[in-house]
């Protein structure tokens, strides 16, 4: 994929980490509902927490989660970063990936039956809380950037700096 440009790499960034903030404000949402849901003893109030997830679930978990997995894959793309050329960027990669599917069809299902119940069981706490927790981690793993390049991002590296370019995306010139 062609480099991104300045401009569209930033506005690109901005969109990729608002959506992923949301997804993680999402997850606490749907963890507290599901807490009130599971803990209450009040069946209307566990009625109106499932039916809240409900809607979070059918208006905004595959938005969110289809936006924040494209986003970051397409700034992996068209930036240095790469897909795999770095470790935390391919962690990212795959745990959004995993936690993407685990949402649609795993946790909505979930909701879907809970809601028509009116009430929840544990697992509507153990999914949200895994997946805060997973998306807290991805959003240490974007800060802090802990790990090195992959083997494919040190044989990248190592041939820029000989002249041989692999791939088109690198700075040399091919030998």
């Amino acid at each position: 994929m062609k480099p991104l440009k300045r401009r569209t790499r930033r506005t690109l960034l901005v969109a990729h980490v608002s959506v992923s903030v949301g997804w993680l404000g999402l997850t606490v949402c749907l963890l507290t509902l599901g807490l009130t849901a599971f803990l209450t003893g009040d069946p209307a109030t566990a009625r109106a927490a499932t039916r809240s997830m409900k809607i979070f679930g059918d208006w905004l978990v595959v938005p969110v989660a289809v936006a924040a997995l494209v986003s970051g894959l397409v700034l992996s793309l068209g930036t240095p970063w790469g897909l795999a050329r770095y470790r935390w960027v391919w962690a990212k990669f795959w745990l959004t990936m995993v936690t993407a599917g685990l949402s649609v069809f795993a946790l909505r299902p979930g909701i879907d039956e809970a809601a028509e119940r009116g009430t929840a069981d544990i697992d509507l706490v153990v999914a949200p809380s895994v997946a805060t927790a997973t998306y807290l981690f991805v959003t240490a793993v974007s800060v802090l950037k802990p790990w090195g390049p992959t083997r494919r991002g040190r044989r990248l590296r190592v041939s820029a700096r000989s002249g041989k370019a692999v791939d088109e995306r690198s700075p040399s010139r091919t030998a």
